[in-house]
């Protein structure tokens, strides 16, 4: 997401963040598979280490977007009441794939994460334009 915002000049315009729904490898880097797949695609995660939702995080950001059922279904339990709104699923913004989640490539192998970051690019990509339909990312 953060590259399609620089690419359109919008990268200032948006705070983008990543959490987990579950207390797994908080502090730890993304998984080495995931980024060998981001790494052939131009993307550096090596950056980035893992962390757990917060309950400040419904009040600090206007979207929280997840990536598969379970993870919606943590953010709805965890979600005040006024902000569930602003939960949603990555792949409803999806343009290319029909998919309605991204699956957790996990247990899975080389070729799932390659899936996974297609299926998150349609998504952001997708996102970001409706942001701007939308006129959430206008001056």
């Amino acid at each position: 997401m953060r590259k399609y915002l620089s690419d359109a000049g919008l990268a200032s315009r948006v705070v983008v963040d990543s959490a987990g729904t579950h207390d797994y490898h908080v502090g730890c880097p993304p998984d080495p598979r995931a980024q060998a797949a981001a790494r052939k695609r131009g993307y550096d995660l090596s950056s980035l280490r893992a962390r757990q939702i917060t309950q400040a995080d419904f009040q600090q950001f206007d979207l929280l977007i997840g990536m598969d059922f379970n993870n919606l279904e943590v953010l709805q339990r965890l979600c005040p009441p006024a902000q569930k709104g602003k939960l949603g699923l990555l792949m409803a913004y999806a343009q290319r794939h029909n998919a309605t989640v991204v699956h957790d490539p996990y247990y899975r192998g080389g070729k799932d994460f390659e899936l996974v970051l297609s299926y998150i690019e349609d998504g952001c990509m997708g996102l970001m334009q409706s942001l701007v339909a939308h006129g959430a990312l206008s001056g």
